[in-house]
């Protein structure tokens, strides 16, 4: 299952035969977990939207829908991700966790302001 995911832009066009509209569905949703939760950024989003847009140019999916579509689960996940974030992380740093503590965030913080 891993293997197919990670692969899953070699097997669109037989999705695009074997299932049709749905492959919007599963674009989307490959889309908005790649960028809305942390532990899915293994997921072939990039290589994905070559691989659809190759298949808008041949006409087999629809261009300005598959581009809409995609846009819009790229700022949702992003949003959520960001959203769950905002949220957790500062809980995250408030427990006495021994990798996660306070002091690496204040480090860090330093480091990317210079």
């Amino acid at each position: 299952m891993l293997d197919f995911l990670l692969h899953f832009d070699k097997h669109l066009i037989e999705f695009v035969r074997d299932y049709g509209a749905w492959v919007y569905a599963i674009l989307f949703a490959i889309v908005f977990a790649e960028t809305g939760f942390v532990v899915t950024p293994f997921l072939p989003g990039d290589s994905l939207l070559f691989a659809a847009g190759a298949l808008c140019a041949t006409g087999r999916l629809n261009a300005p829908a598959m581009l809409g579509l995609l846009v819009f689960a790229a700022v949702a996940g992003n949003t959520v991700n960001y959203t769950v974030g905002r949220f957790i992380g500062p809980r995250v740093f408030q427990s006495s966790h021994r990798l996660l503590n306070r002091q690496h965030l204040d480090r860090a913080h330093v480091f990317f302001e210079q």
